[in-house]
């Protein structure tokens, strides 16, 4: 794992040396282990990389890395697993190699192939900047799940591309104007989504897209996969529920094999989940060693799975370690929530995911992690309620409204927005109400202005009638937005703060195919969810170890806020200080604050998110 920076210019401006280092630094922490930059003779291109040595720790696999001919460049965050089988091939085609990094794989396919087939071929989580001198073209890519991060900024003359804002923000005459449509979109989703940015002028690279920048600053956009290829087409006959059980073993088991690739230590986050253990299960079959495994816990009832963790890898048989974290270790982290994740992130399981991964690094460089499953293989409670809330719908609107109005009174998050859901007559308004922070009513008090949000990929990728039924929408929906720029975000930034690499089995592209093309009555059966995959597990783990209700990886944020946290709110939420800052309506914030804290409404995730985003305008000081 490792961090890109860099630009192109398309004016007179030529930023130089020092420039490129600020932004290679401001990646430190994604890699420590090296760093490096390429300026072209002209100073109009320049790349910066830094390192976390995963594999050939030789300075043979030092960035920016140039092909054998000299005329390409790679700055490259991620791993591409099968490179060993691509280097054969080439090797074969007459291609020759100096060390044993994929990244020097990637650059002899670029030439053998182009990017796009190369890319195609690609097994992994990357992305990844190339520039051709001889065609001068600049190559941005991102994985096809979007496992990885990438930003481009467009300004007068310039093109800055970075892992991280931060990286841009390196750059002395970036302007830091909040995108006020995205500050809305942060409040109804608990993230940015993409592939809108905080800032203006910035964007996200789409997983699955190639950004093609021509030297004059011409840009061309294109897909090279797309979920939709793939969801809800089942080959050929229809099959007994034993093949698709034996091809996803098989997927399972390549994809662990190749995820075990690594010349550092290497473990897992273990929870004691379906997914975690499945991973877990499956390595310890690959390894030759007890398989090193991870947990936290907490102390507070119904936040800590330790003993199921502990329960799963005693009878697996890994090398485990537990730590269980206090109250004030969690809450010391909030503060430092903008650090991590600089644009406002407000889902409060980045708290847990921070601190397991700081206990994680400090034995192992590498961990696996479970995440994917529930969007995959139907596993969110949420996906058993839009398909009620859907039947609940159907009652006629003088009956509905007014009983869901009164169960939103009640003073439970859940059962408020369970109950504003289903007055939507849209489904995806519907789903959006499930899963939504901010409904609109609630923004109109909130910000200064309210925009359309129809054309967000949300609600686009909901409403494409290529998804099928009403929970084939929410899981699809769930893939393409919220797994992306929701759980990967967290993973990556938490993991990538204390340079520890993460790596995401079940979500290898040929499962994510497979899953796509799956019928439904094989991720549920029976009341059942993750059905393939518990069947699977159960090889592995008696299912007593298993089956309980899901938990999630969560931390007390209503106590908290009501308790401990309390002083942030008085801190970052008092009128005085939001009419200062400009961004959000005090009166609106103030109504929020007051109803929670009295007990009227449970607004846990709003607060929440108003926090973070008055934390995080705090550090990095955005123009209003």
């Amino acid at each position: 794992m490792c961090g890109v920076a860099g630009f192109l210019s398309t004016g007179v401006a030529k930023p130089g040396e020092v420039v490129l280092r600020a932004m290679g630094d401001a990646l430190a922490h994604r890699g420590p282990d090296a760093s490096g930059t390429h300026l072209s003779p002209d100073g109009r291109v320049g790349l910066a990389h830094r390192r976390l040595s995963i594999l050939d720790l030789s300075p043979a696999g030092a960035q920016p890395m140039f092909s054998e001919d000299g005329s390409l460049v790679l700055s490259f965050n991620g791993e591409v697993y099968n490179f060993r089988e691509i280097r054969v091939e080439l090797a074969e085609r007459g291609h020759t190699f100096r060390g044993g990094s994929d990244t020097e794989v990637m650059l002899a396919a670029f030439r053998e192939w182009g990017v796009e087939d190369a890319v195609r071929r690609f097994i992994g989580m990357f992305a990844f900047v190339l520039w051709d001198a001889g065609s001068r073209k600049l190559y941005l890519v991102r994985d096809r799940l979007g496992i990885k991060p990438l930003y481009l900024a467009r300004l007068p003359g310039m093109l800055l591309f970075a892992s991280e804002m931060k990286a841009l923000l390196a750059y002395p005459d970036f302007p830091r104007e909040v995108d006020r449509s995205a500050l809305q979109y942060f409040l109804e989703f608990q993230y940015v989504p993409g592939p809108h940015a905080i800032y203006r002028n910035v964007e996200k690279v789409r997983p699955g897209h190639i950004v093609e920048i021509d030297g004059d600053g011409g840009i061309t956009d294109r897909a090279y996969w797309d979920l939709f290829d793939h969801w809800g087409n089942p080959e050929g006959r229809p099959r007994a529920e034993g093949e698709y059980e034996e091809e996803l073993s098989a997927l399972l088991d390549s994809s662990i094999r190749y995820r075990m690739i690594s010349d550092v230590p290497l473990g897992a986050f273990l929870s004691g989940g379906i997914d975690s253990s499945l991973v877990v299960a499956l390595m310890r079959k690959a390894a030759s060693i007890p398989v090193k495994t991870f947990s936290i816990g907490f102390r507070e009832s119904g936040y800590d799975e330790s003993p199921h963790a502990r329960a799963v890898a005693a009878h697996l048989g890994t090398d485990h370690h537990e730590k269980i974290c206090t109250p004030q270790e969690a809450q010391a982290l909030v503060r430092r929530i903008p650090d991590a994740y600089d644009e406002p992130f407000a889902d409060s399981s980045a708290i847990p995911t921070m601190l397991v991964s700081e206990f994680t690094r400090q034995h192992v460089t590498v961990s696996l992690s479970g995440d994917g499953g529930d969007e995959l293989f139907c596993g969110y409670p949420r996906y058993a309620w839009v398909r009620q809330g859907n039947v609940v719908r159907r009652i006629p609107g003088f009956l509905r409204r007014p009983l869901c109005s009164l169960l939103s009174r009640v003073p439970i998050h859940k059962v408020q927005r369970g109950a504003e859901s289903v007055l939507y007559d849209d489904p995806a308004e519907m789903y959006f109400h499930t899963v939504g922070i901010f409904e609109r009513r609630r923004l109109g008090e909130i910000l200064p202005e309210v925009v359309d949000d129809a054309h967000l990929p949300y609600f686009r990728t909901f409403r494409d009638p290529r998804c099928g039924g009403i929970v084939e929408r929410a899981m699809a929906t769930d893939i393409k937005t919220y797994l992306v720029d929701d759980i990967l975000t967290k993973v990556d930034r938490a993991s990538m703060a204390y340079s520890l690499e993460a790596r995401v089995p079940l979500l290898d592209h040929r499962i994510v195919e497979f899953a796509a093309r799956l019928p439904m009555e094989h991720k549920v059966h029976g009341g059942g969810t993750k059905h393939l995959l518990r069947k699977i597990l159960y090889r592995h783990v008696p299912r007593e170890l298993i089956d309980r209700p899901k938990m999630g990886f969560g931390i007390p944020v209503n106590r908290w806020l009501r308790n401990e946290l309390r002083p942030l709110l008085s801190e970052y939420l008092n009128g005085e200080r939001v009419r200062r800052e400009g961004f959000l309506r005090p009166e609106g914030v103030e109504r929020v604050v007051r109803e929670h804290l009295s007990g009227r409404r449970d607004h846990q995730y709003r607060l929440w998110a108003l926090l973070v985003f008055a934390m995080w305008v705090e550090r990095y000081r955005p123009a209003s």
